[in-house]
């Protein structure tokens, strides 16, 4: 799973990100072209139009709605199917999409952006069974040259308690 958040988890407002960070786009286009991209409808749609579907990815979105298609999209109707369908992905969002695929998923990239802002859709809070593996920089902030944002990059695993580790595929 991928995703950037604010001081207090915000990930959007009002189908956006409210904040520009091209650094993390920059990162998040590295890790996730070649893959699978899971997201939610209102996701999809947030896209600009010359970004959808996201190119050099296949796009699965997940949705309610059985009679939804789009150009490019690959649609999705629970998240067993997806895990059922596809061994291994990237969730990119949104919030709700975040929260069901949590407990499936065994690698979290977060760019924490050091900011304070509005929104209304938060990032999932990972439990206890994850333990942060790495964080660019390790100490401090990276501040962005074009936006002044500072920010750092935090990967997480899945901590395994008594057994082999995760089978899912989610990341």
């Amino acid at each position: 799973m991928i995703w950037a958040q604010a001081r207090g988890g915000v990930i959007g407002a009002d189908g956006a990100l409210p904040w520009r960070l091209p650094e993390d786009l920059a990162l998040f286009r590295r890790l996730t072209t070649g893959s699978t991209v899971v997201m939610g409808r209102r996701t999809w749609e947030s896209l600009p139009d010359r970004f959808r579907p996201l190119p050099g990815r296949r796009n699965v979105v997940l949705t309610s709605d059985r009679t939804w298609t789009a150009d490019g999209a690959v649609p999705a109707h629970s998240v067993r199917q997806v895990l059922d369908e596809h061994r291994s992905f990237w969730v990119i969002g949104g919030g709700a999409v975040y929260t069901a695929f949590l407990p499936h998923a065994g690698r979290l990239v977060v760019t924490e952006v050091d900011a304070d802002v509005e929104g209304d859709t938060w990032a999932p809070v990972p439990d206890a069974g994850w333990t942060r593996t790495a964080r660019t920089p390790a100490s401090g902030w990276s501040v962005s040259e074009s936006a002044g944002l500072r920010y750092a990059v935090s990967e997480y695993e899945r901590v395994a308690v008594g057994g082999t580790g995760s089978e899912d595929t989610a990341r």
